[in-house]
């Protein structure tokens, strides 16, 4: 006799609005702080500047996989 297990589907979390909209905004503020800063501010984080002027170019809706779960 042959058995079959079928997994349920994974439901894909739905995130309202105003959570995509937070997001977003926070993203923007984000990379416009990471702008801002110094050369020695960015050396304490490990980041050129060219990486962070790359980052802080980036289009809000350009948000990392992690933050759109």
């Amino acid at each position: 006799m042959t058995y079959v297990t079928l997994s349920a589907p994974r439901r894909r979390s739905r995130i309202g609005l105003s959570a995509r909209l937070a997001t977003a905004f926070a993203l923007i503020r984000q990379r416009r702080a990471l702008a801002k800063l110094d050369d020695a501010a960015l050396l304490d984080i490990g980041v050129s500047r060219a990486a962070a002027q790359s980052e802080a170019k980036r289009p809000f809706w350009d948000a990392p996989a992690s933050w759109l779960r």
